[in-house]
């Protein structure tokens, strides 16, 4: 694939493209040497075997954090792009989203080397970033409204970090739940930590700027955390209880 000119045009990674095996990997940024790399994954249903679609509007949705990062990281060397799923659902213990990610992952190694790589996930999208952080390039996951039912894994965060924010209105996946994760995860992540969004949707349109300005912060953040100040309060690391409202 020829490096990314940072004009923000999104390129293909030269992969087959039937709808079965098209790329997963679809960059933003390219560099001609990556020193990291930022990943996006949309959000997507709990069933759905049919194709996924740049068109369909969980994908149109992460646009605009695309925008916003590609704004913030050009010329910094940072691979940027979005996750390809082949399918529309997480599709219950196929988890289809999580290889699609993995592939996407691989590719990044492939063109970059092995860089410390940042996940950014939303709804099930949030999810599927959760568990492919066991993958050896992910360095720190930002999860979206994510949606963390009971149970779910934290084991594979060991060694990453982890932010999450979460709308306070969201009716669609549960403030509670993601709670709860963050908690159980403080017990293997580096740091894990967690921030609502007052009167925040799942949707993110709500408060939508301080979504947008909030989630860049966060990423320069989690690429640089030594030198790039963390945009949640403290108390988004120590809270036992109710989590900061910003």
């Amino acid at each position: 694939m020829p490096p990314q000119d940072e004009t923000g045009t999104e390129i293909e990674t030269g992969l087959p493209s039937a709808p079965g095996d098209a790329p997963a990997l679809v960059p933003r940024l390219l560099p001609a040497r990556p020193r990291a790399a930022v990943l996006i994954l949309h959000g997507g249903r709990e069933f759905g075997h049919r194709p996924s679609r740049p068109w369909h509007l969980a994908a149109l949705r992460m646009h605009p954090f695309l925008w916003s990062l590609a704004a913030e990281l050009r010329g910094q060397d940072v691979l940027l792009a979005r996750v390809r799923y082949r399918l529309q659902g997480w599709n219950g213990p196929h988890a289809d989203p999580v290889p699609d990610t993995h592939r996407a992952l691989s590719r990044v190694a492939e063109l970059a080397g092995p860089v410390p790589t940042v996940l950014v996930g939303h709804s099930m999208g949030g999810r599927a970033a959760l568990r492919a952080a066991a993958h050896p390039g992910v360095s720190a996951v930002l999860a979206l409204a994510p949606w963390c039912p009971p149970g779910e894994p934290v084991e594979q965060l060991a060694g990453r970090r982890l932010v999450v924010l979460h709308g306070e209105r969201d009716h669609v996946t549960s403030p509670g739940d993601s709670a709860a994760y963050v908690r159980r995860a403080r017990d293997t992540a580096t740091h894990a930590g967690m921030a609502l969004v007052g009167g925040g949707d799942h949707a993110m349109l709500r408060r939508h700027t301080l979504w947008h300005r909030t989630a860049t912060a966060a990423v320069a953040h989690l690429l640089d955390p030594d030198s790039i100040p963390d945009p949640l309060p403290a108390e988004s690391y120590r809270a036992t209880d109710g989590f900061p409202v910003l």
